[in-house]
């Protein structure tokens, strides 16, 4: 990823914690769109001051469409987009609000769809591309309590695997990972870390994150790559 203009959304979370200073050490330079500044000050004390003169932070709503545009305008040239951004919650369908529901998917799907857009018009222009998702293990093996985050998560697939017919005979991929619960600080906190060592670890996911929206992946499109740990 030698040189190459990386946007991560989701950066700044417990997955980005890994993603990032593994990017960075590949040579990438990497804009991360962000809402929290606490987030951005636990990701900066894990970088160098090298390593920070090549990340760009931008203040941004996902959900809101003239903000993604602009961000992704601001990068001039998008090589990769890693989109890590996602979250869960749970609760019985019968009980789950509607309110939740929409919630899910804003995190999920929506906010992925506005970014993939743009960033997607922007790599037409450009002629190449690669972009990552990261869907989860219930998109494809929902579970009891899940029903909002699984749905969004197959959604977020589907959107995906749709980029990457559509980029067919381009030099632009798209291609989509499952894995299971991340070791991440936030899972542990809802969880416990009883189980934590069977747990996907966010370092051995950014080294595949980083393989697929390297130069190298030219030729992996469409893939739905499950990574399931221990579990």
């Amino acid at each position: 990823m030698q040189g190459q203009q990386v946007l991560v959304p989701g950066g700044t979370g417990g997955l980005g914690l890994g993603v990032v200073p593994y990017i960075l050490a590949q040579g990438a330079w990497v804009t991360i769109p962000y809402r929290s500044m606490s987030a951005v000050e636990r990701l900066q004390a894990c970088l160098s001051p090298n390593e920070l003169e090549r990340v760009r932070f931008v203040e941004c709503d996902l959900l809101q469409e003239v903000q993604v545009q602009g961000l992704v305008a601001g990068m001039g040239r998008v090589d990769a987009l890693l989109h890590l951004a996602g979250g869960f919650a749970m609760g019985k369908t019968h009980e789950y609000s509607y309110t939740a529901w929409r919630q899910d998917f804003d995190l999920n799907l929506n906010s992925a769809f506005l970014v993939c857009k743009h960033v997607l018009a922007r790599m037409l222009q450009q002629g190449y591309g690669r972009i990552v998702t990261v869907a989860s293990r219930g998109a494809v093996e929902p579970g009891a309590q899940l029903a909002a985050y699984c749905a969004s998560k197959a959604g977020l697939v589907a959107l995906t695997r749709v980029i990457a017919a559509e980029t067919k005979g381009q030099d632009i991929t798209a291609n989509v990972i499952l894995p299971s619960v991340i070791d991440t600080p936030s899972n542990r906190e809802a969880m416990g870390d009883a189980q934590a060592s069977q747990w996907v670890s966010p370092a051995s996911l950014a080294q595949l994150i980083g393989f697929l929206g390297s130069a190298a992946a030219k030729d992996i499109r469409g893939a739905v790559i499950p990574i399931y740990g221990n579990l």
